[in-house]
């Protein structure tokens, strides 16, 4: 994928407006985007954990892509996801591997047994639900998740949104991730923090990530912040790419046996 340069903010905006966001695949920012990424290899290490798994689950999929990613897993093995667009996806992608994808709207009980799984899984949850994870983890299970940090590409939220408060800067603090899981019965083993380096070095490529990427600036569409995308794109032809900081934090939790 090519660049922006040499193409107008109209032509920038207009093609990353209409072009499919669905699933969980970042590759139409090759070369329009750079995200640093934490140094402790998610993917690598969940699939490690799948592969000495008796019963897994995946919790809010996307479109499936990072569990298809994994080389070994175990029968059976589960994922949800509360979006029609990516459930589809994610069963077309998943169902030739033996998983089942559950249709799950976030915040009701998931579906499934008292001590069902022996790993849990999600990478950048939108909300962890602890007493349910808890819940469905067998003695002895652990849960093993990615999320998305405090303040997180924050530069980019506040250039849309203005000054944000305390309370929304900080509302992904890994610290209350670990209270959330220790209240919820969970002892946390591993829990990490890192920030990072992301570059957009076109408009599109911001359009892109506000339309897919939906609780960054709720609610936006191109018509409601085209003087602020106006603004950017002067900025990004004038001085280059776009940084931002993203933060990430890895947890690791385990139901005592």
């Amino acid at each position: 994928m090519s660049t922006g340069h040499g193409r107008t903010f109209d032509e920038l905006v207009a093609e990353a407006d209409t072009v499919s966001v669905d699933g969980w695949d970042f590759s139409w920012l090759d070369g329009r985007a750079t995200e640093q990424r934490p140094s402790w290899g998610y993917a690598r290490s969940m699939g490690e954990r799948m592969s000495r798994a008796t019963a897994a689950l995946d919790l809010q999929t996307g479109g499936g892509e990072v569990l298809a990613s994994v080389p070994v897993l175990p029968r059976p093995t589960a994922a949800t996801e509360a979006w029609p667009p990516n459930v589809a996806r994610a069963t077309a992608l998943l169902r030739p591997r033996g998983v089942v994808v559950v249709a799950h709207e976030e915040g009701q009980p998931l579906p499934f047994a008292d001590g069902a799984f022996d790993l849990v899984v999600s990478r950048h949850p939108v909300k962890a639900d602890w007493e349910e994870i808890a819940r469905v983890l067998r003695p002895g299970g652990t849960y093993f998740s990615q999320e998305v940090g405090p303040a997180s590409v924050f530069e980019l939220v506040e250039h849309f949104l203005g000054p944000q408060p305390a309370e929304v800067r900080d509302g992904r603090d890994p610290e209350r991730a670990r209270a959330a899981a220790q209240s919820a019965g969970l002892e946390v083993v591993d829990l990490r923090t890192e920030s990072l380096r992301t570059e957009f070095h076109d408009i599109g490529a911001v359009v892109y990530f506000l339309r897919k990427v939906v609780w960054m600036v709720p609610g936006f569409t191109v018509e409601q912040y085209r003087p602020r995308l106006s603004a950017l794109h002067e900025r990004i032809e004038k001085e280059g790419a776009f940084v931002a900081t993203t933060t990430r934090f890895l947890i690791e939790a385990v139901k005592p046996g």
